[in-house]
Order: C-alpha cells, then sequence, then structure tokens
C-alpha cells in the first residue's frame, strides 16, 4: 500500500476532550494521530521516558468546566441560534460570572473556535465510524470496486445524516466561513478543520491507489486552476496528480453542494423530500472516481 495511506486510528474521541489530527509526516504521506486540546498556555514539563503523571484534581477540575463551559455554548447555538451564544448567556446557565470566563478562555473568539474545533471532530468521527462499519453485500465480499463504493456511500450518507440532525452546528461551521480561519495562525478550529476533510481525503487515496481512475493530464487543465491546485497540493503534501487534486475538489463540491441546499432550506421550492434526488449525487460522485452507483447487478 502506498506511504500515503496511514491510518493510526484514534479511538474515543469525544468532544474537546481531543483531535483527530491529520499530521504531516513527511512528502506525500498523512497519518491519524489523536492530538490533545491545549486550551490555555501551560508549563509543560518534561516527563521520564515510561512514566505518566496523572493529572492532578485541579487540573481534572478545570478540563471538567472548559468542557462544560463548551457545551453550554452548544447548547445555545442549538436551542437559540448563533446570536444567543455569548460570554454573558453562558456564564448564566452556568451560574457564573462572564468574567470568570476569562480564566478558561482569553476572548469570545477563542471559546468559538475551540466549539467549530469539538463540531469538527464530532462528524469527522462519526464519518470514520461509518466508512469502517460499512460493508459490501456478502455476496460481493470479494469484489474490492464494490467494497470501496460502499465505503464512499457511507461516508457521504453520515455527513448528509449529520448535518439534517445538527443543522445550527453544520450552519455555523459550513454555512459562513470562520472568522481567522485563514490568517496563518493555525489553531485548534484548523487543526479539527484538517483532520475532518482528511477523513474524505485518505477514502480517496484508498480509491486512488487500490482502483486507480481516469483523471485530467496537467495540460488539459485551465492554467489559472492549474496553479491554484499545485498550491493546494504543496499545502497538503501529497504527491497526487494535479488531475486527482481537481477531481477531489470536485467531489467535494458536489456533495457539499448538495448537502447544504437541503440543511439550508432551498430545495424546498421543489422538493418535499430530497433523498432521492441524493441517490442520484452519489451517483454522480461514484462516477468521477471511476465506480459505479447503484451497485451494478
Amino acid at each position: 500500500m502506498s506511504s500515503e495511506i496511514t491510518a493510526v486510528k484514534a479511538d474515543n474521541i469525544r468532544g474537546n476532550a481531543g483531535a483527530m489530527g491529520l499530521a504531516r509526516t513527511g512528502p506525500g504521506r498523512f497519518e491519524w494521530v489523536q492530538e490533545a486540546v491545549v486550551t490555555q498556555p501551560a508549563q509543560v514539563a518534561e516527563a521520564v521516558p515510561g512514566t505518566v503523571s496523572p493529572p492532578s484534581r485541579r487540573d481534572r477540575l478545570r478540563a471538567a468546566t472548559i468542557e462544560e463551559i463548551i457545551q453550554t455554548a452548544r447548547q445555545l447555538l442549538v436551542n437559540d441560534g448563533p446570536e444567543a451564544v455569548s460570554l454573558r448567556a453562558i456564564a448564566r446557565e452556568m451560574g457564573m460570572t462572564a468574567p470568570g470566563l476569562y480564566r478558561y478562555f482569553g476572548s469570545y473568539e477563542e471559546l468559538h473556535r475551540h466549539l467549530c474545533a469539538g463540531i469538527f471532530t464530532e462528524l469527522g468521527t462519526d464519518i470514520h465510524r461509518a466508512i469502517e462499519a460499512a460493508d459490501p453485500p456478502e455476496e460481493r465480499a470479494g469484489d474490492l470496486p464494490v467494497k470501496l463504493t460502499v465505503k464512499m456511500v457511507a461516508a457521504c450518507r453520515e455527513f448528509r445524516r449529520w448535518a439534517l440532525n445538527h443543522e445550527e452546528e453544520f450552519g455555523l461551521v459550513f454555512g459562513v466561513p470562520l472568522p481567522g480561519l485563514n490568517d496563518g495562525r493555525y489553531d485548534i478550529a484548523d487543526e479539527c478543520a484538517l483532520a475532518f476533510a482528511g477523513t474524505f481525503f485518505t477514502l480517496f487515496l484508498e480509491l486512488w491507489h487500490k482502483v486507480p481512475f481516469p483523471v485530467p493530464a496537467d495540460e488539459q487543465i485551465d492554467p489559472g486552476l492549474r496553479d491554484q491546485l499545485g498550491r493546494y497540493r504543496d499545502a497538503l503534501s501529497t504527491s497526487l496528480p494535479l488531475g486527482a487534486m481537481l477531481t477531489f475538489l470536485r467531489c467535494w463540491t458536489v456533495l457539499y453542494g448538495a448537502v447544504a441546499m437541503e440543511v439550508f432550506g432551498h430545495m424546498r421550492f421543489a422538493l418535499d423530500d430530497p433523498a432521492p434526488m441524493f441517490e442520484l449525487t452519489l451517483g454522480d460522485l461514484a462516477a468521477l472516481v471511476g465506480l459505479r452507483y447503484p451497485l451494478p447487478g
């Protein structure tokens, strides 16, 4: 298997307790790692190899309070919309003072980005589990294209399911670009957004290496687009052809476009139930990567 497909699976990741990070481990290689979430600058003592110091009671209480703050912010988002999420409202719900929250988060923006990070992590974890649980029909268990098609369909369906069941959270992280997302600081929100993208990218790499499919040659791609794809490829530290990077982005725009239109109610003018339309979208996505859906008989 190509060195680009390295899966060190991080299990039991919940909310803000950890982030499944897609770390660059060298040119053209990705690796799943579990990253600890650091919410405040801290003095970290160098541990003696082979020994682990358990967190103190104070550290445990602090971590529990941070988790409660984030979950309270999310509950306000779900119940009353993004306008309701303020430090004052969170403090009121928790029986604290707004200034007291600054002992845990330096600003409202920092809290907001940790909230987004937890949402990205939850979604990525759910999609990863759906991929792992996807099995082809028993009589087609040895058919590799069928197996990979079932995985792709499971990932896309889980993305849609999660989005429809978490409309407010979806709107927060996918509706409007996160403040400062591309300002170069690379914080917890960026890390978890990259991890979420890595869930789909890892599956795409598996498809590319196990059942290669045709993609446009470099000279067939518009020069302006070609340069942008090159920068995107460099940012991901991968050696995929530019045509494959283009196909990956086309898959994402098709999937995101279909799900976002449904979540935000932009299909209601024509459809009461867009589910059959989404099945057609799955067929379009499969065709982009050389697969067939519905599965051939």
